[in-house]
């Protein structure tokens, strides 16, 4: 969520372009990200390519959990493999919208949290890492199909 916020902190430089070329900029923003997922483009992504060290959370589970957590959603030690953080990023930046950054904010922490709890809930840890593995590029491109297809919805029904 202070991503997210800050995000929207700084959507507000944007705000003297036209809504017109803010719409534009974020769908194509979006088809890139669609177009690299899918590996028409080659596109490297910025971001701190460091991983979380395990004796994050080893130390204290919950204070390690909220670091883990802190330290992910604001990309501070992170590798970004697929392209659906910065289409999403690009939109809240290009709009704007304190409520919106929020919810997106809430949403990427929610769909982070998940994923752990799904993989300990599954029983077989191995097996759970295996399958997505062989699911991940069909997720990275769905995710970022999804993404650009929200942002398409969304400049339809507020174009100016």
């Amino acid at each position: 969520m202070l991503s997210a916020t800050v995000l929207w902190l700084a959507s507000g430089l944007l705000s003297p372009a036209p809504e017109v070329v803010r719409h534009v900029a974020a769908v194509l923003c979006a088809l890139l990200c669609v177009l690299r997922d899918t590996g028409a483009v080659r596109l490297p992504l910025p971001q701190n390519a460091r991983q979380i060290p395990q004796e994050v959370l080893q130390r204290h589970l919950l204070r390690g959990t909220l670091q883990f957590g802190f330290e992910l959603g604001t990309g501070v030690r992170t590798y970004v493999t697929a392209s659906a953080p910065y289409a999403l990023a690009a939109g809240l930046l290009l709009w704007g919208g304190l409520g919106t950054a929020l919810l997106a904010g809430a949403g990427f922490a929610a769909g982070r949290a998940l994923t752990p709890v799904l993989r300990l809930l599954s029983g077989d840890v191995t097996d759970w890492d295996v399958r997505l593995e062989d699911r991940r590029r069909a997720l990275k491109v769905t995710t970022s199909v999804t993404v650009l297809l929200a942002v398409l919805a969304l400049t339809v029904v507020t174009w100016p």
